[in-house]
This record gives structure tokens, sequence and C-alpha cells, in this order.
């Protein structure tokens, strides 16, 4: 306990001042991911601070920022619009419940299966993503007055003083650092910014013209909707696909920031945060969430490692909510937008460019595929299709990989060295290396160099031992492992196996967390 506690308050001034920063950030994402949504904008305000209070105090990873997500709106947006906003309460817990599940069966240990080219494709494209949103604020709001620009893009004054507010401050937080590191220069341009707009009275959008961020303290509400099979046989599946949807996208971001600082979460114990902090968000009004990159960037990049940052930007973002609405609704939104830009320059892996020409054809298309399909369609689309991708391109290449050295014993016995692995993929080719007809009556397979990886595997060692002994033959396994020799044992094997030195194989457990 005491060494949490130590862990917890070390370096307090740069997580608090972290914190602070990536709060500001918070409030434009979840009044945008509500609108999406098309649920109130305190949904997505109280999302915002649940879920990145819950998961900051006791998930797997310090120093990852939950909320309010896009990835997530997309998906409860049909929702909303054909059952309404309680359904969606109702299926963000039911959403928690099936991600805490996800931890409690340690089903976070199947994100160390991603490929790294998919990692880099997430990261690309989601780095994509962010910057195409924050385009939005570069055109003229729509508001009830029914004006016809609603929608355009900018232009003349009011587009230059929103790239000159943009680009000071993208200028102040990469050159800040370089003279001092007190404070956070994402932090320092954002107050910049809002002075120099304030100061001089620019006439430019601010948060307060995207809504009203004051409000209450959320308050416990059982979702209304009716207990029975119909209601869950309607929520089930978009609780599925948020549930998907919001542990691939953290377990992303955990594994990413695991990188950047050099540091291992907990996969399993993330799961079942997020699960937690979503069933007490779906129990107060909140429209659910999951790790945000972006913010965690922006946390990361200002110094917050440990706990302190996650859980202060919750409570500064309730501060906010109850007691500093008006002051927060004047920081432009041209500061905020400089500040994810430089999210998205520091997020894209530029390396990718240097891979070209360096790495298989294979791997660069799947970085490229994910890549894509994260922008035009969502991120857990991008994964599955590009883990599915990677495996497919994995199979083919080791299917090609199973060959065979003969020779022959002075006994006579042709012995086949058998080199490669033998699954569903390389049956065909593990086919062709025999020759019953012309092999002697004795045949030894080698597997030492070899594994047996699937069923498809075992149906054809014993479908090639029926074709010796229709022919009279005997074949001979030898270093098979035991699994393989019970299993043929049990399906009534026509293969005798050579037990004498057989080595014990056993699948990777997942040992530690």
């Amino acid at each position: 306990m005491v060494a949490r506690t130590l862990s917890f308050f070390s370096n307090p001034k740069t997580e608090l001042l972290s914190g602070l920063t990536v709060a500001l950030a918070l409030v434009p994402e979840a009044i945008a991911f509500a609108l999406i949504a098309g649920v109130p904008i305190s949904a997505g305000l109280y999302a915002a601070f649940i879920v990145g209070l819950i998961t900051a105090a006791f998930g797997g990873r310090p120093g990852m920022i939950s909320g309010a997500t896009g990835a997530l709106a997309v998906v409860m947006v049909a929702l909303v619009v054909q059952h309404g906003v309680e359904y969606l309460f109702a299926t963000v817990v039911l959403m928690g419940i099936l991600q805490v599940c996800a931890g409690i069966l340690r089903l976070g240990k199947f994100i160390r299966m991603v490929p790294h080219p998919v990692m880099l494709g997430f990261v690309n494209g989601l780095a994509i993503v962010i910057f195409l949103s924050q385009l939005t604020q570069f055109k003229v709001p729509c508001t009830n007055d029914g004006a016809l620009e609603c929608g355009q893009w900018l232009s003349g004054t009011p587009m230059a003083l929103m790239l000159a507010l943009v680009g000071g401050t993208m200028a102040i937080i990469f050159l800040l650092p370089k003279i001092t590191k007190v404070v956070p220069s994402a932090l320092a341009a954002i107050v910049v910014a809002s002075l120099v707009t304030i100061g001089l009275n620019l006439d430019t959008p601010t948060v307060g013209d995207l809504a009203s961020i004051g409000g209450s303290l959320p308050s416990f509400a059982i979702p209304d909707v009716p207990f029975d099979f119909d209601m869950l046989r309607i929520i089930f599946p978009y609780a599925l696909i948020l549930a998907a949807v919001g542990l691939i996208e953290s377990l992303l971001t955990l594994t990413l920031i695991d990188e950047i600082t050099d540091t291992r979460g907990q996969a399993n114990r993330e799961c079942a945060a997020q699960g937690a902090s979503n069933i007490v968000t779906g129990f107060f009004a909140g429209m659910g969430g999951c790790a945000m990159i972006g913010q965690s960037m922006v946390n990361i990049e200002s110094g917050g490692r440990g706990r302190l940052s996650g859980v202060s930007a919750a409570l500064f973002l309730l501060a906010f909510i109850l007691f500093a609405a008006p002051l927060i609704e004047q920081i432009p939104i041209a500061a905020l937008v400089g500040v994810m830009f430089v999210v998205v320059i520091k997020t894209f892996e530029w390396t990718s460019f240097r891979l070209l020409g360096k790495i298989p054809k294979s791997d660069l298309f799947v970085l490229i595929l994910v890549s894509g399909i994260t922008v035009v369609t969502d991120l857990a689309m991008a994964v599955i299709i590009g883990v599915i991708v990677s495996s497919l391109v994995f199979a083919w290449k080791s299917a090609k990989k199973i060959v065979a050295h003969e020779r022959i014993e002075e006994n006579g016995t042709k012995v086949y060295e058998l080199h490669g692995p033998l699954f569903f993929g390389s049956i065909a080719n593990f086919r062709d290396i025999f020759t019953p007809n012309e092999d002697p009556d004795d045949v030894v397979i080698e597997f030492i160099d070899s594994r047996v990886l699937d069923h498809s595997g075992l149906t054809a060692i014993d479908n090639l031992a029926e074709r010796y002994n229709k022919l009279g033959k005997t074949l001979h396994l030898r270093h098979l492992s035991g699994e393989c020799r019970s299993l043929l044992k049990r399906a009534g094997s026509l293969v005798e196996v050579n037990v004498l030195e057989d080595p014990k194989y056993h699948v990777a457990s997942d040992a530690i967390d």
C-alpha cells in the first residue's frame, strides 16, 4: 500500500498540470461526441468524468486517459435514433458487464496477437481521423438562425484569425520546452491563446459556441426501459459491438503507451476497469467510453505518467462543469485545435515512410489497409480485418516452408526428415512430399524439426498412414509431441509411433498479465 501511495503522488506538480491540460482538451471532444451520438451534452461530459476517473484510479495503464469517444459514438447513434437515449444507458451498462467478463476471463492477453503492421496502421489511421475531426472547426458553425453559410469553410478574416491562433498555439507547444519545462507547453499555449483572444476581443469561435458546459453532479437513475427479453434482444448486439470496439481501442492505446514509456500495463485489469466504469456511467446518464489516444498522448507529452494525472483530469473536468463553466467557455476553439494538431503530428508514425521498400510488401499492404479502413469505417473493423489478413499471409508463407530431406538407413528404412509446420495450409505440400508406391516397406517420418499445429495436420498424417497400410507398408513417427500421439491413438490411427526420446511441447500460457 505504501509503494502505491508513493507512486500515486510522485511528481504531483507535473501530474496535476498535465491533468489540467487534458481536462481542457476533453471538454470540446466530449461535446462533439455527444452531438454525434445524438444524446444530451451532459451525457458526454458525465461519461468523460466517470469513465476517466474510474479507469485512471483502477485501470491497468497509469497515464492513459479514457472518456467519451467518436469510435463509440458512431455505433450509438442508430440505437438512439430508433429507441431513445434510455436504451443507450441500458446498453452501456450491459457493455460494461461484457467488458468486466472479458477481464475476468483474461481475454486482454489476445491483444498480443495484433501484428506490428496492424499496430502501425491503427496509429496512422487514428492520427488521420483525429486530424479530419478537427477540420470541422474551420467551418461556419450551424446555429438555429438558418444562415445560408452554415457548414461552409471559413474565409477572409475569420479563417486568417483561426489559422493564426492555431499556428501560434502549435508554435508555443513546440518551442516552450526548449526554454522551460516547468509548465506543460500545451497548457501554456491554451492560456496564452485565451488571454490574447479575450484581451484583444477577437471574434473567433470559443468552447461556449459549441454548447454550455455548466451543470450539476450526475445523479443515479436506473435506465427507464422495460426489463424483458425484447429489450435485451435490442440492446445486446449494440452492447457487444461497443464492448469490442471499446476494448480494442483501449488495449491498442495501452500497447502504444507501453512502447512510448518503456513500461508495461496490465491488459486484463484494464478490461475490468473499463467495464466497471461503463456500468457506473450507464446508471448516471453517461454515454459510456473507452481509452482516448489523443488525450492520452497529450497527457504523456505533458509529463503525466501516473494515476494522479488521469484522476486530476477527471476532477478538473467536474470542477469545470460545476464552478468554472463561464471561464472555460471563453477558451478559443483554435487553441484546442492547435493542441490536437500537435497530437496528430506526434502520433503519426512518420517512420512508416522509411519502411517503404524495406519491409515485405504484404506487411506494407496490411499497414495501408488498416489505416484506410480506420479512416473510412471504424477502428474495430480495421483491426479485425488487419489481423485476419496478416494471419492469412502468415499461413500462406508458412505453408510453403514445409520440406523434407530424405535418406536411406543401413537396414533399408527410408527416413523423411520433416522441416516446417504441418497445419491446414501446408497439408497439400506435405502430401506431395511422399511416394508410397516407390518407398520401402519400412518408412520413418522424423518430426524433430517440425510441429503439428492443428487437427488438419493430424488428419493428413492418418491419411498418409492409410496409404502406406494399403500397400502393406509400415509408417513410423519419431519425435512427435505427446499431445499428437494421444490424439492419433484416440482416433484409432494406423500409425506406429516411436516414443523413444519424444519431447513434450506445450502451448504457451499467459503466466503473467
